[in-house]
Formats: C-alpha cells, sequence, structure tokens
C-alpha cells in the first residue's frame, strides 16, 4: 500500500487524470443516481426546448427529455463503445502484428499488403464505407472502426518483434529447441506490450472522437438511445433556437477526450523507457 501512495504521490499528473478517469466511468456506471432518477428516454411535449433552468439544468430537447438525464447516461454508450473498440483494435493488431515480426515471410507479407491496403483510404472515409454497407448501428460503427484501425498496432507490433527477432538470446532459445508459443510469450509479447499499451492509451480520447463522429453523421447510434455524437445530430437543427442541445453534449465530449488524452499522455511518461 506504501509502494502505491507513493507511486501516485511521484506521478502527480497521472494521479489527477486517474481520478478524474475513474470519477467519469463511476459516473457512467452509476447514471441512475448521478442522474437524479431522471429516465433519459421519457420526455414530455409540454416541456419541449425549456431553457436550462433549476428543473432541467441542462434543458430540454424538442421531445421534453431531460438533456442531463440523457448526457449521464450518453456517458455509457460512449464509453463502452470507445473501450471496446481500443480493446478489439489493440488485440488484433498486436496479434496481427507480433505474428507477422515474429514469422516474417510470406506471413509477413500478406498481413502487410493488407495493411497498406487499408492505409490507402482516408480513416473516416473508409470507416463511413463500412459501416454504410453493414448498416447504422453502434455494433457495426465498432466493427468499421476496428477494421479501420488495426493496421497502427500491427505495424507497431511487427516492427518492435523485428527489433528483437535476431538477437543472439532469441537465436539460441530456438537452437536449444524452444517451442514457437513459448518465445511468442517469453519474448516477443514482453517486449513489444509496453509500447502498445502506450499506444492504446494514448487512442481513447482519438477512438472516442471517431465513434462520436460516426454516430453524428448517422451510422453510430440510433434512436432513441442516448449517445454523445448522436444528441449532436440531433441538436444541431436548432442549433440557432436551442444551443444548449449541442453545447452540453459537445462540452461532455471535449472532457472526456482531454481527460483520457492527458492520462495517455502521463502513462507514456512512465511506461517509455526513453523518457526516464
Amino acid at each position: 500500500m506504501n509502494k502505491i501512495l507513493s507511486f501516485l504521490k511521484s506521478n502527480r499528473q497521472f494521479t489527477f487524470f486517474l481520478f478524474l478517469a475513474v470519477l467519469i466511468i463511476m459516473i457512467a456506471i452509476f447514471a441512475p443516481v448521478f442522474s437524479g432518477g431522471v429516465d433519459p428516454l421519457h420526455g414530455n411535449i409540454s416541456d419541449a426546448l425549456q431553457e436550462p433552468s433549476s428543473e432541467h439544468i441542462f434543458g430540454t430537447d424538442k421531445v421534453g427529455r431531460d438533456i442531463f438525464a440523457r448526457v449521464i447516461y450518453g456517458s455509457r454508450a460512449s464509453l463502452i463503445a470507445t473501450f471496446g473498440v481500443v480493446g478489439l483494435i489493440f488485440l488484433v493488431g498486436s496479434i496481427l502484428g507480433i505474428i507477422a515480426g515474429y514469422f516474417r515471410g510470406f506471413v509477413d507479407s500478406v498481413i502487410m499488403r493488407i495493411s497498406d491496403m487499408m492505409l490507402a483510404f482516408p480513416g473516416l472515409v473508409l470507416a463511413l464505407a463500412v459501416a454504410g454497407i453493414m448498416g447504422a448501428s453502434m455494433r457495426n460503427a465498432i466493427i468499421a472502426i476496428v477494421i479501420v484501425n488495426w493496421t497502427k498496432y500491427a505495424r507497431l507490433a511487427r516492427a518492435l518483434v523485428l527489433k528483437i527477432r535476431d538477437r543472439d538470446y532469441v537465436s539460441a532459445a530456438i537452437i536449444t529447441g524452444s517451442k514457437t508459443p513459448y518465445m511468442l510469450i517469453k519474448y516477443m509479447i514482453p517486449n513489444a506490450l509496453p509500447t502498445l499499451i502506450i499506444t492504446a492509451a494514448t487512442d481513447i480520447g482519438a477512438m472516442m472522437l471517431e465513434i462520436s463522429a460516426l454516430s453524428f453523421l448517422g451510422f453510430g447510434a440510433k434512436p432513441p438511445t442516448p449517445e454523445w455524437g448522436f444528441m449532436l445530430n440531433e441538436g444541431r437543427a436548432s442549433i440557432q433556437s436551442a444551443p444548449w442541445l449541442m453545447i452540453f453534449p459537445g462540452l461532455a465530449i471535449f472532457i472526456v477526450v482531454v481527460v483520457f488524452n492527458m492520462l495517455g499522455d502521463s502513462i507514456r511518461d512512465i511506461l517509455d523507457p526513453k523518457l526516464k
């Protein structure tokens, strides 16, 4: 316990943004508590487009739903989708990159040529095309973003594995009869993992922006799901008469992206040996 406290005290920036990130996650988990028990899907047309007030601190939307409750509940959809995307691209990209770097030859060529093909298209445009083909839903938006973004992790993992693939101790382990699964678990994965974790941590904010962008363009969350990108889309038609419909979901995206970006930078400062 003393070591943990000492670590947190010596890394104050990390501790601060970790606290904020945990707070955001707790708000998502206990959304009914933080929203005061207000149903984000229930609306009263007589309360439509009310300005922020003591009764509705973020105002209401065009069907009378409480914006504050929808922003709070929207953290669930946005965070679950973001962590799902980051986890999947980390897993898929890392596995393919480690395999390509270790086996090289034909396997490496196939994986890298597929990666090059994916990189030939603008990321968001390709994600929109994939999501459009599969149909608009949050699940398909996640799949589309994973298909587009795994390449960065694959190329990074491959480069890290190639750096140690021909080291003397690796060659000695192969000569003494070490099997491929042992080599991957013992040498390749541990050497690649810290850098990949840093990359994943710094990608959380970017992936949230991509998910919000797809939802804003109509390829992600569907009504009446409270999701920040979709709420921006709902509010854009009333931006002049009811700007709070876009201000508060946009502010939520901004705060969460900044917090997780700064947390990722802090983790990079701690784990990156070049910065020590």
